[in-house]
């Protein structure tokens, strides 16, 4: 062969082999295409969750085999099947060689449940494709760990970012022991919560109170401070069909709670808990008689500790908190940095009025540079309103 053939032969082979390395490229840019695929269905079963599985997280699962899928499934319930168990209990054929994709990593240790990681060595599954690691230390990577010293194969961080928002509440419970609270208002484009006269029935249009109920099913609990109860005597209650009622959490120094409030009257049905630093034992009687919890705070600043009420919340089992407070409480829940979300209803509108209220009074920062920063700010449309959801940073004001 001359050297003009083995030139030819050469360039061939070499063509041979960038054609072979770019239908490799292309088949696993594919593979990952399918895998994200999956998990947004997983994420979406995990969703329907919502609300009922607390201080579990959300979780869904999808098991695939030759292409098909044969099994789905969620958590639907604290203390009922987790996703993958659910999963492979509706399965339409054996799942042995299948891959599940699953948006959290699967547990490895025993609680309502026994754990999902022998469910998914029992079931001959080869493949486990992961969308969040679980924080919670008594998995903490070791499910994981688990599946690939048995010769599972094990994808990590498919859509990382989706699944850990979902369960961002659970998250920050599981390693602090205290509830992730969401700081929740609605004002006018004049940055007012009520006209000057208190009349604050509607700020926002219908929209924007549904949303407000899917947020009272999504989070374990509400919070108020006493001024909104006798101001309004509200309900604090979920309006969905067929929902959960969070419950309810009212701040109140020297329980100035009207024992006739809706609140306190319904509380042997719906939850209701009274955070007070009062120590009048006939006072609490009354309201324990009619079905309240009272937990006793210490005062700091004249008001209750609100990081002291954290941790008694959290011995609750209480993972979340929608707080719907007023002015008032709103920039004490900030000065005491346990805000870790702030949601803002915004409405095109303008009340006007020096003595208008606004959604955080207080004394205030003295300057710019002292206030609370937000950071990953999203925008949504509600009807004519607008949703502004933010993250308050870490480490500003006591958030850590």
């Amino acid at each position: 062969m001359n050297s003009q053939a083995l030139d030819v032969e050469k360039h061939r082979g070499f063509f041979c082999i960038i054609r072979r390395a770019g239908d490799e490229v292309l088949k696993n840019i594919a593979d990952m295409e399918k895998d994200r695929q999956y998990m947004k269905m997983a994420l979406e079963l995990a969703k329907k969750g919502m609300g009922f599985t607390a201080p579990n997280p959300m979780v869904g699962a999808v098991i695939v085999k030759n292409g098909k899928i044969i099994g789905q499934g969620y958590h639907r319930k604290y203390g009922e099947l987790h996703a993958e168990r659910e999963a492979l209990t509706a399965c339409t054929e054996q799942p042995e060689g299948a891959s599940i994709y699953v948006t959290l990593e699967p547990c490895c240790h025993y609680g309502k449940q026994p754990p999902c990681v022998n469910a998914i060595l029992e079931s001959g599954i080869r493949r486990v494709i992961v969308g969040s690691s679980d924080p919670n230390p008594l998995v903490a990577g070791k499910g994981i760990q688990i599946l690939k010293d048995h010769g599972i194969e094990v994808t990590e961080n498919v859509l990382k970012e989706e699944c850990d928002k979902l369960n961002e509440a659970f998250f920050y419970y599981i390693q602090n022991q205290k509830p992730y609270v969401v700081m929740k208002y609605a004002m006018t484009l004049d940055g007012k919560i009520a006209a000057y006269t208190g009349a604050s029935r509607w700020v926002t249009g219908e929209a924007s109170r549904m949303h407000v109920q899917k947020q009272r099913l999504k989070y374990t609990g509400i919070m108020v401070g006493v001024g909104t109860v006798l101001a309004d005597d509200p309900m604090l209650t979920c309006r969905l069909e067929n929902s959960r009622n969070p419950v309810r959490i009212i701040c109140d120094s020297h329980l100035r709670t009207p024992l006739n409030s809706k609140i306190v009257k319904t509380a042997a049905t719906v939850p209701a808990i009274l955070a007070t630093s009062s120590k009048e034992q006939q006072k609490i009687k009354n309201y324990e008689n009619l079905g309240c919890k009272v937990l006793h705070v210490p005062e700091k600043n004249g008001h209750i500790d609100l990081n002291r009420l954290m941790e008694l919340l959290g011995d609750e089992k209480i993972d979340s908190i929608l707080l719907e407070g007023g002015g008032t409480l709103n920039w004490s829940a900030l000065e005491s940095g346990i805000v870790q979300k702030v949601q803002t209803y915004l409405a095109p509108k303008l009340f006007g009025g020096e003595k208008a209220k606004t959604p955080v009074e207080g004394i205030g920062f003295p300057d710019p540079a002292s206030a609370v920063l937000l950071k990953n700010s999203e925008i949504t449309r509600l009807g004519d309103d607008f949703l502004i959801e933010s993250e308050v940073r870490r480490n500003v004001h006591g958030n850590c």
